[in-house]
Order: C-alpha cells, then sequence, then structure tokens
C-alpha cells in the first residue's frame, strides 16, 4: 500500500469522526503536517511518544521552528527524550489537545510561520 501523502501545506477544514478533513480530501487516522506536505501518521490515542515515532519531523528539522503536538482527546506531557530530540534540533514543542492543535496550526499557517504539527485523530 502506497503511504498517504499531500505533497503541500494546507490547513484543516475539519476533524472527528477518526480522522481530519483538508484540501478537499479527507483522511481517516492521525496526521504530520510537515514543511514537505502532509503525510498519514499511525499513532493513536493511547500509543507512546517516542522518538522513533517522530523521526520524520526530526528530520525536517531545518524548516521547523514550533511542533504542535495534538495528543487527542486528553492533553500528555510529551516524554522528556523527545523533548530533548526536539529542542536539539532547534524545535520548541507544545502539547495539547488535537483541537486546539488544529486551531493553533491553521492561524500559525496563516502567519507564514514555520509551524509543524502532529495530529492524533479523535
Amino acid at each position: 500500500m502506497r503511504e498517504a501523502h499531500f505533497p503541500g501545506r494546507a490547513p484543516i477544514d475539519a476533524y472527528g469522526k477518526g480522522g481530519f478533513r483538508f484540501a478537499d480530501m479527507s483522511h481517516r487516522g492521525s496526521l504530520l503536517l510537515l514543511p514537505s506536505g502532509i503525510y498519514g501518521w499511525e499513532l493513536t490515542q493511547g500509543d507512546p511518544l517516542s522518538v522513533d515515532a517522530f523521526q520524520r519531523v526530526l528530520d525536517e528539522a531545518g524548516d521547523i521552528e514550533v511542533l504542535l503536538v495534538g495528543t487527542g482527546k486528553d492533553l500528555r506531557p510529551i516524554p522528556a527524550d523527545l523533548k530533548a530530540a526536539l529542542r536539539e534540533r532547534g524545535i520548541a514543542s507544545d502539547p495539547m489537545g488535537t483541537g486546539a492543535a488544529v486551531r493553533t496550526y491553521n492561524i500559525m499557517l496563516a502567519e507564514q510561520r514555520a509551524v509543524a504539527a502532529a495530529l492524533i485523530a479523535v
């Protein structure tokens, strides 16, 4: 199966029911919104927030200043090792519920900020 990928940046139009709508498309599951595009992401609510799960984010660190982490319905802290790996690459990270992360991402994207988001579907 081909990896889900949208080759561009787009605001999130809607979220919920296990997925997201953006760019006149819908995606079921979680997403990584990066400078290189929007990617399907295998994480679900309750999965560990590990360095390995964020490798694609780390690979694009040069183009990211802020990473918004939508942790699902409930706020979860970013583990110390992941926070350190992001900080070492110059990325500030901010965990929040997925809804808040979507709204904040859309604002920062409209402001043309160097923002990325990791959004766990709700």
